[in-house]
């Protein structure tokens, strides 16, 4: 008979165990949001007061439930504060409204420098040599769970919501993309039809990205963009949310494909600019 008990209450606590952590975030997502928090979101995304209350909503549980789930971590000697977890989550998590996806299962930490950092890159020229250098970056995605992320870019990013250059909006749609299987501009979506027009547009998108920049034309996308697919999804992110109304001007396909993939339309937050002479944009330098 204690036997049966005892393998009862086991049996109970395992149960309580698997469920504890899902308990424990209803619990937080229940809650409003705290209010310093949501003072930090209107003071630093200078979109937020232009979302409609339902899409102000979305964004509060989606921080709680990022900042409840993720780990942050200061380097170099930075002390993480309220005000760059809120800061950093809030934009992040505008990538998220209206679909429903998971917040970023894959990710584990945050990783917040100062100012820009520098990593080992190993290089392989034609003769198969590899040297090693240091580069400098202002943010990296990693397949491990990890973000790295520069503060002092990440607010000059959210400071400036006009110039289509974000390292916080750049790094989280790796993420995003990742949750495919593999970091190759196409994240997932669902279906072969939604792959195949995806993979039509966004190609041809590339193409000409990549032709404006090898003979330096001016683009309403930053031409770090053409270095690969999976940074032309990136860089097409950042512009979607930050010139959607130039995205939508000059690459009609691409807004569209991106506006089903993200379900939100940014130009109902910004407004329409005079479409004015482009200055080649520079390229960027995250990853």
């Amino acid at each position: 008979m204690e036997t049966i008990i005892l393998l009862a209450a086991l049996s109970g606590a395992l149960i309580l165990g698997w469920r504890l952590p899902g308990w424990r975030l209803q619990r937080v997502l229940k809650q409003e949001i705290d209010p310093a928090w949501q003072a930090i979101l209107a003071r630093n995304i200078p979109i937020y007061r232009n979302l409609s209350l339902a899409l102000q909503d979305q964004l509060h549980k989606r921080v709680q439930q990022f900042l409840y789930q993720k780990k942050f971590v200061g380097c170099a000697g930075l002390e993480i504060t309220d005000e760059m977890r809120v800061t950093i989550a809030g934009q992040a998590c505008l990538l998220l409204l209206n679909r429903p996806s998971k917040v970023y299962p894959s990710l584990h930490a945050v990783l917040v420098y100062p100012t820009a950092f520098l990593v080992p890159r190993k290089q392989v020229d034609a003769a198969g040599v590899v040297t090693e250098e240091r580069q400098d970056l202002l943010g990296e995605s990693w397949g491990d769970g990890r973000v790295i992320l520069s503060w002092d870019h990440v607010q000059r990013g959210a400071g400036d919501w006009t110039d289509g250059q974000n390292v916080v909006l750049h790094e989280f749609a790796h993420q995003l993309d990742s949750e495919s299987g593999s970091n190759n501009g196409a994240p997932y979506l669902g279906s072969s039809d939604n792959y195949r027009e995806w993979s039509a547009v966004l190609s041809r998108n590339f193409a000409d990205l990549r032709s404006d920049a090898i003979y330096g034309q001016p683009s309403v996308m930053d031409h770090y963009g053409a270095t690969n697919p999976a940074e032309f999804f990136a860089v097409a992110t950042e512009t979607f949310f930050e010139k959607p109304w130039q995205m939508s001007e000059r690459h009609p396909d691409l807004f569209g494909e991106l506006f089903k993939y993200y379900r939100v339309d940014p130009r109902a937050w910004l407004p329409q600019p005079i479409l004015e002479p482009w200055v080649a944009p520079g390229v960027g330098q995250w990853h």
